[in-house]
């Protein structure tokens, strides 16, 4: 039997909620404490949870049956706890983005192996069974060679929204705007269906709502380095808000994931085939809604998947390597609608 790995939640914001109940929900993870600055995010989190709650970074860092943390907290603060972290010799799980450049990305990446550490990214979307379904069967060819790869993310956000927090949209502690905090997952996906990408050209805008320095709509084309080509449409200023997207197409055949189902069309077959069982499916509801029809399953099964692999010694899914993948896409868009020309990932890569 595994050992129950114990971790505390860094940061009591809205998302602490579906990381605690899938924590709880883990067959091999176990919540023992959560940290925030704030003494009431904290002490609700810590009472609805049932579990030992900290306003003092250094008593919540230095409880001796803590194995790992999982953070919580606007996204350019991850580097800061993360590192810490990992120097108290603590296991390090992040909600996605890994960060809000790739510079401090790889920063978190280097300290974590240096205290050998493991470090985990939460990319939820890959842990849906429909989407890995999809994944085997493009790797067992059933689309053929894959020519096109298509992600659309038209949600809609208030005014409201960004200004209820003053991080939101800002480029030190959001990173940006509508890439790189709504469309993200989408992104990580596409590209984990598709293969690594090789170019981008894109263009960015605010043209919606006021007070924030990212962008509120983007559009971009890829080059995969497969030779595929694709694109990535992401809004928060659509309404109605439209269903996430995306679109992968073969030689053989196409597959269609339109919010948190999956339909694999197959030039030849009698009928196209649903590969969504529609007693599982999770009909999200992510694009009017921040964490509206969210369901924990997909975030229980990403948590069981990395204490598996910390109690294996073992690089989690989704590390963060792995992770870097989908955060140098976004940067890669910015970069090329600030130069208004195109760029090639794995220069951005190495520069940082």
């Amino acid at each position: 039997m595994s050992k129950r790995l114990r971790i505390g939640i860094v940061g009591c914001g809205t998302i602490s909620d579906i990381h605690a109940e899938a924590i709880q929900q883990s067959k091999n993870a176990e919540l023992i404490s959560v940290f925030s600055r704030s003494e009431k995010n904290a002490c609700r989190v810590g009472e609805k949870y049932e579990t030992k709650w900290s306003v003092e970074w250094d008593e919540f860092i230095s409880d001796p049956d803590l194995d790992a943390v999982s953070i919580c907290t606007p996204n350019g603060n991850h580097l800061d706890y993360g590192k810490r972290a990992a120097e108290a010799g603590k296991h390090v799980i992040i909600e996605k983005p890994i960060e809000v450049t790739l510079k401090r990305a790889k920063e978190l990446i280097d300290v974590c192996h240096k205290n050998n550490v493991q470090l985990a990214v939460i990319y939820q979307y890959r842990f849906f069974a429909e989407v890995e379904e999809l994944k085997r069967q493009i790797e067992k060819n059933k689309l053929g060679r894959l020519f096109m790869g298509d992600a659309y993310i038209k949600w809609f956000r208030t005014q409201d929204y960004y200004d209820s927090g003053a991080w939101r949209g800002t480029f030190k502690l959001d990173g940006g705007g509508v890439l790189i905090n709504q469309a993200i997952h989408t992104i990580d996906l596409l590209q984990w269906l598709m293969g690594d990408v090789e170019s981008v050209f894109g263009q960015v805008g605010t043209f919606t709502h006021e007070r924030m320095e990212g962008e509120d709509n983007a559009v971009a084309t890829l080059r995969f380095k497969s030779g595929a080509i694709g694109v990535i449409e992401g809004s928060t200023s659509v309404q109605p808000a439209q269903s996430r997207r995306i679109e992968i197409h073969g030689e053989k055949g196409s597959a269609v994931i339109n919010d948190d189902t999956v339909k694999i069309s197959v030039t030849g077959e009698s009928q196209d085939k649903d590969e969504t069982d529609g007693d599982s499916a999770v009909k999200s509801t992510g694009s009017s809604s921040p964490l509206g029809g969210f369901s924990t399953e997909p975030h229980k099964k990403q948590f069981e998947a990395i204490v598996n692999a910390i109690n294996n010694n073992e690089k989690p899914p989704v590390s963060g390597d792995e992770s870097i993948k989908s955060l140098a896409i976004v940067m890669a868009i910015y970069e090329s609608s600030r130069t208004n020309a195109m760029v090639f990932l794995d220069d951005l890569i190495e520069i940082g």
